[in-house]
């Protein structure tokens, strides 16, 4: 297993992530397709990328941090089987060493269901562990996400 770090992703790396993003979050927010995600990745200011591959060299997470609003944002993934060993951890150390301040939109609840038909289980507890707290009264309510402003700051 290694990390990588980008700012440009190539088109496979894309369509690995873009799997990943459709196997993991909960289908509310899947992209339809390839060209939508690539919007969503055009639309990220000042974007930085750190892949985590495995043995085989695909990507089995993805971290991106980048600026909205004058904040630092990030976006994180892991491959359901990984996930418990220490992946997650580790890339928010490599963040938390370059950053002051993070800042996530997570979804605070167990409904959503992923493509697979298997439920979306919130990452809120791995968060609250890793030193982030809650943004009083900070949500995202969309037709299609309901999600808790988090943040970590040193």
């Amino acid at each position: 297993m290694k990390f990588i770090s980008t700012s440009n992703l190539s088109r496979s790396q894309k369509e690995q992530i873009y799997h990943l993003w459709n196997a993991e979050y909960p289908q509310d927010i899947s992209y339809h397709t390839l060209i939508d995600f690539d919007r969503y990745l055009n639309s990220l200011v000042e974007k930085s990328h750190v892949l985590l591959l495995d043995e085989m060299g695909q990507i089995v997470g993805w971290y991106v941090d980048f600026i909205r609003e004058n904040e630092k944002w990030f976006a994180m993934v892991l491959n359901v089987n990984f996930q418990g060993d220490g992946w997650g951890r580790e890339f928010l150390k490599l963040a938390k060493e370059k950053e002051n301040n993070l800042n996530a939109w997570v979804i605070d609840h167990d409904k959503g269901i992923k493509l697979n038909g298997k439920p979306y289980k919130s990452p809120v507890d791995f968060y609250l562990n890793n030193g982030f707290h809650f943004m009083s009264g900070t949500r995202l309510e969309l037709h299609n996400i309901s999600a808790v402003k988090m943040n970590w700051s040193k």
